[in-house]
Parts: C-alpha cells; sequence; structure tokens
C-alpha cells in the first residue's frame, strides 16, 4: 500500500516552516497518542504514521530529500542517505516536541547533580527575658554528617566510583514498550551516574554518617514566637559529597507569669488599693530591667491604661524600643475584721443621699439610666 503524503498526514501545507510543522505534530499527537486511543488499533497505525511524518519533515536534510524525490529520497533501501519511515527514535521527538509540558528535553543529558541534603528544623522554646535580650544556646541535632573516613565520597580510601555500567554517567535509562519510549532514572546507579565497586567501610558507600552534634546558636535579641534563625550548611549532608541542607531554628516564647507580648509592646495588670485609687499614690510596677515607680493620680477608676514609654520590646528587625502598658485593677479588700467592715459601712452612708452624684457618678449615672429604663417599658 503507498504511503500517504507526509504533509498531508500532518495537515500543512507543502513548504510549511519548522514552527507550523511542530505546532501541527503536537496537536496531533496529542489526539492520536496510545494513552489516548486505548488501544484501538488504527489509531495506533496513524500515531506510527504520523511519527514518521514528522520524522523526516522535522529534520532540514530529510526534508529537502523528501521535497525533491518523494518517499523515495527517505527509503533506507535506495542508499546510505535514505531514511526509513518508523525506525527512528521516538524518544528524541516526543522528548523534543513535549519536553516543556512534561518537564523533559531530548536525551543523552549530562550525569545526574548529586542530591543536596535534607532541610532541618529544630524547635527552640525559650523565656521572654532571654527572648528580648538574646542569647546564645548550645542544641543537639542528630542528623548525617559527611564520612571523615572517605572525604564524603562515599569509596574506600585509595579507591574511586566509577561510571554507571548500565546508563554509561547519564543516570537515566530509556524503557521501551512497543513505539513508546519513557526516560527513567537508572535502577543500578539510583541516578547518580556513578558506581562504587569497593564502598568506604565506615559509611557502606553513603558518604555520610549519623551523628548527634552540639551546636552554639546566637539567638539575637528581640526575636518573638514563629520567628526562624537560618544556618546555612548545617543541615543533614548530601550524600556522596552532595552540598549539606541548612538548619531552621524555629523560635517559640512560652508564657510569662507577668507579661504579654504584643509586637515590640509589653502589657500588664497592676493590683492598686481602693485607699491609692481613691487618693492617689505612687506604685512600684515590675519591667523587664527592674522595678520602677509609677503616680497613680487620686479618683483612678480600675481598668485605666497607664504607658511607659521605652519599656518594651526592641524589634529584631529594627526600629524603636516599644512600651509597657499597666492596666491597674483595683482590688476590692478581702478578710476584713469587724471595725473595718463596720468603717466600710460608714463611709457608704455618707454617700447617700443629695451627696451620691458627686461621689459615685457612674453608680447614680447607671441606676438613673435603669429607672428610666423601666418606666419606658411601663409608661
Amino acid at each position: 500500500m503507498s504511503k500517504r503524503d507526509y504533509y498531508e498526514v500532518l495537515g500543512v501545507a507543502k513548504g510549511a516552516d519548522d514552527k507550523e510543522i511542530k505546532k501541527a505534530y503536537k496537536r496531533l499527537a496529542m489526539k492520536y497518542h496510545p494513552d489516548r486511543t486505548q488501544g484501538d488499533k488504527a489509531l495506533e497505525e496513524k500515531f506510527k504514521e504520523l511519527q514518521e511524518a514528522y520524522e523526516v519533515l522535522s529534520d532540514d536534510q530529510k526534508k529537502a530529500a523528501y521535497d525533491q524525490y518523494g518517499h523515495a529520497g527517505v527509503d533506507p533501501n535506495r542508499g546510505a542517505g535514505g531514511f526509513g519511515g518508523g525506525n527512528g527514535d521516538f524518544g528524541d521527538i516526543f522528548g523534543d516536541v513535549f519536553g516543556d509540558i512534561f518537564g523533559g528535553g531530548r536525551r543523552g543529558g549530562g550525569q545526574s547533580r548529586a542530591q543536596r541534603g535534607s532541610d532541618l528544623r529544630y524547635n527552640l522554646e525559650m523565656n521572654l527575658e532571654d527572648a528580648v535580650r538574646g542569647k546564645s544556646v548550645d542544641i543537639k541535632i542528630p542528623t548525617w554528617v559527611g564520612c571523615d573516613v572517605c572525604d564524603g565520597s562515599g569509596a574506600k580510601k585509595g579507591t574511586q566510583a566509577k561510571s554507571c555500567p548500565t546508563c554509561h554517567g547519564a543516570g537515566q535509562v530509556t524503557m521501551r514498550q512497543g513505539f513508546f519510549a519513557v526516560q527513567q532514572t537508572c535502577p543500578t546507579c539510583s541516578g547518580r551516574g556513578k558506581i562504587i565497586p569497593d564502598p568506604c567501610t565506615k559509611c557502606h558507600g553513603e558518604g555520610r554518617v549519623e551523628k548527634t552534634k552540639t551546636l552554639a546558636v546566637k539567638i539575637p535579641a528581640g526575636v518573638d514566637t514563629g520567628d526562624r534563625i537560618r544556618l546555612t550548611g548545617e543541615g543533614e549532608a548530601g550524600m556522596h559529597g552532595a552540598p549539606a541542607g541548612d538548619l531552621y531554628v524555629q523560635v517559640h516564647v512560652k508564657d510569662h507569669p507577668i507579661f504579654v507580648r504584643d509586637g515590640n509592646n509589653l502589657s500588664c495588670d497592676v493590683p492598686i488599693s481602693f485607699s491609692i485609687a481613691a487618693l492617689g499614690g505612687e506604685i512600684d510596677v515590675p519591667t523587664l530591667d527592674g522595678r520602677v515607680k509609677l503616680k497613680i493620680p487620686a479618683e483612678t477608676q480600675t481598668e485605666k491604661m497607664f504607658r511607659l514609654r521605652g519599656k518594651g520590646v526592641q524589634s529584631v528587625r529594627g526600629g524603636g524600643v516599644g512600651d509597657l502598658v499597666c492596666k491597674v485593677v483595683v482590688e476590692t479588700p478581702v478578710n476584713l475584721s469587724d471595725k473595718q467592715k463596720d468603717l466600710l459601712r460608714q463611709l457608704d452612708e455618707s454617700w447617700g443621699g443629695d451627696s451620691e452624684a458627686k461621689h459615685r457618678p457612674k453608680s447614680k449615672g447607671f441606676f438613673d439610666g435603669v429607672k428610666k429604663f423601666f418606666d419606658d417599658l411601663t409608661g
């Protein structure tokens, strides 16, 4: 049976350029690919015909011979310069056209790169004081380190790795199923392109050994929960001399019994007595640098905020120092003696009558509002 014209097979005009030919092949190959035709023999033959046409028309020399002599110009039985349809390496063509989709490309690339070591994470728990001031801490990391006997090569002293006999150093092999070719990682060398005939007795050819190493890590002042400190090259060693990964120290600041941190600011609750709240006075309040005096004005209400400038945290990212916000909480006296209770009753009675609004404005306003609310309901 005579062959169809290759330009007709691809659906392009004679004289089409490389871009048009490649585009047409790509569109039809996606349509008739065996993965999509599910064993349909007729469509498989179409796909082979499509492959044959593209192999000729995508090659400038073969295309010129075909344009001048037709199928006879690329027939292998017509001489050394001929080309047999369907006998080419489909893996090369498919990779050339679809490499941008499947991450491929033409075969025969160089040896695959050695695999970099894994990154590691260490969770570091700190108290607030150390996080604010900074600290140097020693941490222990179970990890892989380069073998000191073979210097990470994996080969016994005096020997060296050799090119893999299966993939010949490429790190990949081509597996064929009929006319379809797929590249896979070489099973002999696991993609490294080399094998170690005489492995190191300590690391057994891995180029690395397990070890718990101790690192001194400098924690900068001002770190907070969620901050990470990266130590380049302190992760797992790579295999066969490949670069090591990195170590990430993840900071978590523990809750503090007094202070709550919000960015660069600190806050705390400060209890004050009823008499200081009413008459005013001076109290000691804690800061991370020690005690400081805070003046409480007379008639201070509970939950009033006082801001102490510059008594917060210096951020690790720079900028000004935060503040300390103190919220005063008026403390109700407990365990009163009979005399103290009697004095409080007398004080409470002294606030009654016309003077109540003067001494207890919030209470007077609240209860006046409650009375109006119920009057409106019943009115």
